[in-house]
């Protein structure tokens, strides 16, 4: 019968399964030396994914620094394909004066001609920069759809980040003209746009790196996640033509303790990952309020856990706004979703590290997600504090997003090492054993011989 595996078993797989990074990118041989072709042909494809994904991060940091220059209205148009900026005197004049048009410029009448310029350049630079996301994605997903290189399965993944991506645009200037009307805001002292639009571009910036990097991720585990041919129990020797990745080659080395520590690793993964989503969309509606700005004190507010008087206004109708509009109320809800990240985090980590049921269920690349997750979530929290108490200065506030990104990228880097796990996989997995043994049992029906299983 199926025995439970030994170590050693289980670091052969493991060696299987996770090779060192560069040889997951681009060879496990060296092909100058050896002749042998390379390990995953879509390797440049993973790596334009992951590129762009990056590319979409710094997006959103350039983003968040345009937010916090206040910067963000000084552009009172919008144009698709873009446009250079001003290039003269005169160009810059009629720019500074459209931009006076508007309320914003009620509360800024000190601005001269220069302090424009620099927050009007943090604007375009901003919309450019997302238009040259678009077309590092676009251009190569055209070259690599017109040569075949996009792997099966890929195809619909591909026209839905494009999708994302134009959308964002859009939702960008839906965002900008919240913030231009007169309507907007009036009963506050200064002109924001609308929190809500706010946490909409972000939420979909935020949706569409994760799903780059989710998707750059899956490109380069193609190898070990798809089948071979004459391989497992329908492969060679059996008569069938089916095969076993080294993906299903791992789950079914696991014993039944071990699968479910590694199943619970993976659900606590994505919770993590999700719980991250949420911290992030509600800093959002932190910056939309300016609410960064006030109980600048940890771990208290003002000397109380729950400032319960200042968290219902009674001006706010319907009650429910105070949840998005409320200073007190969205800088406590993102206390407690930052703080409940960090410690799920930790707890992941250690749930993944130190545990003993962790030694046979986690792999060395699940092993080092889990260690950079614990370390930026302790790194995270620690910026969001240090950005409060210093009363939000534009680095500790921009450092804090971007760290929110890395939050996020090690929760899905460490769900998706866990993939192994997977309820679809496991799934798999017990049919193939279930075929196997029917087929046994068939054959010793039939008078025949019953193949040894693995010992």
């Amino acid at each position: 019968g199926w025995r439970i595996p030994r170590e050693d078993d289980m670091m052969m797989i493991y060696d299987m399964i996770s090779p060192s990074f560069q040889d997951d990118v681009d060879t496990i041989t060296n092909p100058a030396v050896s002749g042998k072709t390379a390990a995953n042909p879509h390797a440049p494809v993973a790596k334009w994914i992951l590129g762009t994904g990056g590319l979409v991060a710094g997006m959103v940091h350039i983003g968040g620094v345009t937010r916090l220059t206040k910067s963000g209205l000084s552009m009172t148009d919008w144009k698709p394909l873009g446009s250079l900026p001003p290039l003269t005197t005169d160009e810059w004049m009629v720019e500074f004066e459209r931009y006076k048009q508007y309320p914003e410029w009620q509360q800024r009448k000190s601005m001269d001609l220069e302090e424009f310029k620099y927050i009007f350049y943090w604007e375009w630079g901003h919309r450019m920069l997302g238009r040259t996301v678009g077309l590092a994605f676009a251009a190569p997903w055209a070259y690599f759809a017109a040569r075949g290189r996009i792997p099966p399965g890929y195809h619909g993944r591909m026209a839905l980040l494009f999708a994302m991506g134009g959308t964002q645009g859009l939702v960008g200037w839906w965002m900008v003209k919240s913030g231009l009307g007169d309507d907007r805001r009036g009963d506050r002292n200064e002109i924001r746009v609308s929190p809500y639009r706010l946490a909409a571009h972000l939420g979909m910036a935020v949706a569409t790196y994760g799903t780059l990097v989710y998707t750059g991720l899956g490109v380069l585990s193609v190898p070990h996640d798809a089948a071979r041919a004459g391989a497992g129990a329908g492969g060679a020797g059996s008569g069938g033509g089916g095969g076993t990745s080294k993906l299903q080659q791992l789950a079914r080395s696991l014993s039944s303790s071990a699968m479910t520590h590694a199943r619970k690793l993976r659900v606590g993964a994505m919770g993590v990952t999700g719980l991250t989503a949420a911290t992030i969309l509600s800093g959002a509606f932190v910056a939309g309020n300016d609410a960064g700005n006030a109980y600048n004190t940890f771990p208290k507010m003002n000397e109380q856990w729950i400032p319960s008087e200042d968290m219902v206004d009674p001006v706010l109708r319907p009650k429910w706004r105070n949840l998005f509009e409320n200073t007190a109320t969205v800088q406590w809800n993102h206390r407690l979703l930052g703080t409940s990240t960090a410690v799920s985090a930790l707890a992941l980590a250690g749930l993944g590290l130190a545990h003993p049921a962790a030694r046979n269920a986690v792999t060395p690349q699940a092993r080092r997600g889990l260690q950079v997750l614990g370390g930026v979530a302790v790194g995270q929290v620690s910026l969001g504090i240090a950005t409060l108490l210093h009363y939000v200065p534009i680095g500790l506030a921009a450092a804090h997003q971007l760290g929110s990104l890395a939050v996020l990228t090690s929760g899905i880097y460490v769900a998706h090492s866990l993939r192994y796990a997977s309820p679809a996989l496991m799934r798999g997995a017990a049919k193939e054993v279930g075929a196997k043994v029917a087929t046994t049992a068939a054959g010793v029906g039939k008078g025949g011989v019953a193949p040894a299983m693995p010992a």
